[in-house]
């Protein structure tokens, strides 16, 4: 059951990616990133407030948002800051770079959570499991020539260095995610309203050092719909990744993989919308990273 939860999470992320292209492409980029989150945030508010004062139906619906001690939010406050780290450089380096090399590259998460799991879970991968994470690592340098012919150098270029470094710190947090669900045992609604919480303090912060006081970037931000339904797109994908957690014969291993499925979306679907470049040279690269994923999940 938890891999089904992992592809829904992953055609959700697909429609996220979509929808944050357009937020960030010719925007302010922080400014959009705390739209997105603060929407999440507020669509959970509601659940939060009726977890107080009606808590049997929370409880009954599934929604229920526990109390939680001050170790635990330090807990969830410092997946905050790796993901807010995180979403910084993403944002920007997508703001800079096309989808159909953003994603590609993000798609490298997977194998930074499979060293982690390895040596952190003790989960042991298999012979399928080895080849299927080194063919996407090799697709990716794929892409990485065929970004070449969109100018786009991939040793100076400052917001390459920005989206490797993205996914580090986002393969990261979905280790940090196994250890707040199956050890602190918290549940997705919970995790995802404190996580956005923090979240937005945080980008508050951020903004009212570089946003705020200059009149000019003010004017730069363009509000646009896609803002709030990134924000909703990410709470669903987010759900049913944590509730594919709460399983606990659940390997973070794979299911960063599976949520790499949401590349399908984003390069074919994206590169018809944004009209990017070498569409169909970037088939043959997608191609083999959809084969490592098939490869790990046939494993």
């Amino acid at each position: 059951m938890w891999m089904y939860l992992g592809l829904l999470a992953a055609l959700f992320l697909g429609l996220h990616n979509l929808c944050k292209k357009h937020a960030v492409q010719g925007n302010e980029v922080f400014p959009v990133l705390l739209g997105t989150i603060g929407s999440g945030f507020l669509i959970l508010l509601p659940f939060f407030i009726g977890s107080f004062y009606f808590p049997e139906y929370t409880k009954q619906i599934g929604f229920h948002i526990n109390s939680i001690s001050w170790k635990i939010h330090g807990f969830i406050f410092i997946k905050s800051m790796i993901m807010a780290s995180s979403w910084v450089l993403a944002y920007q380096a997508l703001k800079h770079l096309p989808i159909t090399i953003v994603t590609p590259i993000r798609s490298a998460g997977p194998f930074f959570t499979f060293i982690g799991a390895i040596f952190i879970y003790q989960e042991k991968p298999n012979f399928l499991q080895w080849i299927g994470f080194f063919l996407i690592i090799l697709s990716v340098i794929l892409y990485s020539k065929i970004g070449k012919k969109e100018g786009i150098n991939f040793k100076r270029n400052k917001w390459i260095f920005a989206i490797i470094g993205a996914t580090f710190l986002g393969a990261s947090s979905g280790l940090y995610d196994k250890f707040l669900i199956q050890s602190l045992e918290l549940n997705p609604q919970t995790l995802q309203f404190w996580f956005c919480f923090y979240t937005v303090l945080i980008l508050l912060g951020i903004l009212s050092i570089t946003w705020f006081p200059n009149k000019e970037k003010r004017k730069e931000f363009k509000w646009r719909w896609t803002i709030v339904a990134v924000g909703i797109l990410l709470q669903a994908a987010d759900y049913f990744y944590f509730k594919a957690l709460q399983d606990p014969e659940a390997l973070i291993m794979l299911l960063s993989a599976i949520k790499r499925s949401q590349i399908l979306i984003a390069v074919v679907v994206g590169g018809l919308v944004f009209k990017e470049k070498n569409k169909r040279k970037k088939l043959i690269p997608l191609f083999g990273i959809m084969m490592g994923v098939c490869l790990i999940l046939y494993s």
